[in-house]
């Protein structure tokens, strides 16, 4: 853990991140590749899903690489394993560029395990083609690839990267009604942000119905309420200030990325002219 502590820390990677960042961003200009590779259209990140295509192949292969008479199929996987890292790595780096700089530092370690694993994979596969045994090389891509997970998994479950940021704020607000104001002093078509509880919550009216989603983006908790709303009435959207993830006001749902799932979104009541919100 002192070696992860001191990973997050390392501003000396900095450089190198910046412009593996600029390099990422210009690479991935189009913003339905990035919804793609981002996993918008999923409903959470694309990178998970794919990387099990790799992994599957390698744990396949050096199963296969321990038992008699399983060399040709033992390549094969090689081969598959090798060439699914392609679409995982594309959806690896599009989510990284978007991180915050301590999430960047550990996952360009990361990003450089898996890919040295890949290489021995590679190596290990045109060995076997050639009529050598190759299972050395496989077997310590395998190695190197765990060290890769395991970075991964820091990512994911210590560093909160690619998670919904904005859930846990559902369990701060009252799962009781809660009486926020009037309709009537209420701007319509108009986002604004009142505290329920302790946690800021952004207000959308149309009419009389109202809608109302937690402020801080799920994807980094950049403050929704700062940010510039685009479309008008029921598809009028609000961008994240920080990474430009987009949402609509109406229902939460997540329009373009680099957000993989919708902004939570509270319960609303509205009797006798009284707006009241609760937990889902």
């Amino acid at each position: 853990m002192q070696i992860l502590n001191r990973l997050e820390e390392a501003r000396s990677l900095d450089p190198v991140t910046e412009k593996l960042q600029s390099a990422v961003s210009a690479a991935v200009k189009p913003q339905r590749l990035r919804d793609l590779l981002h996993g918008t259209w999923l409903g959470h990140p694309l990178h998970p899903v794919l990387v099990q295509v790799p992994v599957g192949a390698f744990i396949s292969s050096a199963v296969l690489d321990l038992l008699p008479g399983t060399r040709r199929a033992a390549t094969m996987l090689i081969a598959f394993g090798t060439a699914g890292a392609a679409p995982a790595i594309a959806a690896g780096w599009t989510d990284w560029s978007q991180l915050t700089k301590d999430q960047q530092r550990v996952g360009l370690v990361h990003a450089t395990a898996n890919a040295v694993a890949v290489g021995l994979y590679a190596a290990s596969l045109v060995a076997r083609l050639r009529g050598r045994s190759g299972r050395a090389l496989s077997f310590a891509g395998l190695s190197v690839a765990g060290l890769g997970a395991y970075l991964g998994g820091h990512l994911s479950y210590a560093q909160s990267a690619g998670v919904n940021q904005a859930a846990p704020a559902l369990n701060r607000v009252p799962a009781e009604w809660t009486t926020v104001g009037s309709l009537a002093s209420m701007p319509e078509g108009k986002p604004f942000v009142r505290t329920v509880g302790d946690v800021p919550i952004l207000f959308y009216r149309l009419g009389d119905r109202v809608t109302a989603m937690i402020e801080a983006c799920g994807h980094e908790t950049g403050p929704l309420g700062e940010g510039d709303v685009v479309g008008a009435g029921s598809e009028a959207c609000v961008v994240c200030p920080w990474h430009g993830s987009v949402f609509r006001l109406t229902d939460g749902a997540v329009v373009h990325g680099p957000a993989a799932s919708n902004q939570p979104v509270l319960r609303i009541r509205v009797e006798d002219g009284l707006v009241s919100v609760a937990q889902p």
